[in-house]
């Protein structure tokens, strides 16, 4: 295949990074950036060496994948189109503003036979492949998320602006079988939930204790796995995994051995940013497909529903 031409509609905080991303790699061409900030748009076309478009219907049909970094409210309205078109598509996360439209999502890309992939970035962070071979039949899971208020992703909760990394991790570790969910949220500083607690339990007898934030001071993104004779611990900001085990020692008492564990940062998106390249070149199936994406975005809207039904 020649060079893939990729366009990324929507380049705010984090579209932006996208254009960054793809403008380095050989194998892409990055075809325009589109923003309905026309100055916006023109800034980052002129720093990566592309065109500037304030909408993406002139592109329809001659571009071969695009990453949709648009607001939630939107992922539906802009990813259509290019999904109709035969375009291979990267929907920044959450997938869509309901199941309902997630469904609508991945819908049309089976119809046409084209890729959807969801940007859940934790699922590459270079701690997280190292950490999750390591966890097999996990017990416990306590994770916390916990960060100072933002300027951007106030139009969603918590739940779906943070939590949402880490119910799509667990669901990919532990399995989609939710037997029952207890939770509880606060809105502190804006109308939306701005701090959330959900406790799950899962059809294998696993619980997970899930913490998200946006009002703490400091910022935190660790997960604890606990599994019958061994512990690991990731640190997502850090990068970095430690796992301990139990070891028999025969005529003694059993040793605990085990410490940090090697990783090669990386930066997350870039990581996902080339796999999914790689899906699209190599005709497969991207490590996050939209089916993940849709899981879990309809696991965050439980606990929200959840919530909402808890404060009414």
């Amino acid at each position: 295949m020649d060079r893939l031409r990729i366009v990324v509609v929507g380049v705010g905080h984090l579209g932006k990074h996208h254009a960054r991303l793809l403008a380095a790699m050989p194998e892409v061409e990055l075809v325009a950036v589109v923003d309905t900030n026309p100055d916006r748009a023109s800034e980052i076309a002129a720093q990566y060496g592309t065109v500037a478009l304030t909408e993406t219907s002139t592109l329809l049909g001659s571009v071969d994948a695009a990453i949709v970094a648009t607001p939630t409210t939107t992922h539906v309205e802009v990813a259509l189109p290019l999904i109709d078109a035969g375009a291979a598509v990267l929907v920044e996360k959450p997938l869509a503003a309901s199941v309902a439209e997630a469904d609508r999502l991945v819908e049309a890309a089976v119809a046409r036979g084209t890729l959807l992939a969801t940007g859940h970035t934790e699922r590459f962070n270079p701690a997280v492949t190292a950490a999750l071979p390591l966890v097999s039949h996990p017990r416990f899971i306590e994770i916390h998320r916990l960060g100072t208020f933002p300027d951007r992703s106030l139009d969603i909760d918590v739940i779906f602006d943070l939590m949402i990394h880490d119910l799509d991790v667990l669901l990919s570790v532990v399995g989609p079988d939710v037997a029952s969910v207890e939770v509880v949220g606060v809105n502190v500083l804006t109308p939306r939930i701005d701090i959330a607690n959900a406790r799950l339990r899962f059809a294998s007898g696993c619980i997970a204790n899930v913490t998200a934030s946006r009002i703490s001071r400091d910022q935190v993104r660790k997960a604890r796995f606990f599994q019958r004779d061994s512990y690991v611990s990731i640190d997502y900001a850090a990068q970095e995994v430690e796992a301990y085990q139990l070891v028999p020692e025969p005529g003694a008492r059993p040793a605990i051995r085990g410490g940090r564990i090697e990783t090669v940062r990386d930066e997350p998106l870039r990581l996902e940013l080339a796999d999914f390249v790689d899906a699209v070149r190599a005709g497969r199936q991207p490590a996050v497909t939209g089916r993940d994406g849709r899981a879990a975005l309809a696991l965050a809207t439980h606990v929200s529903d959840l919530i909402s039904k808890d404060a009414a």
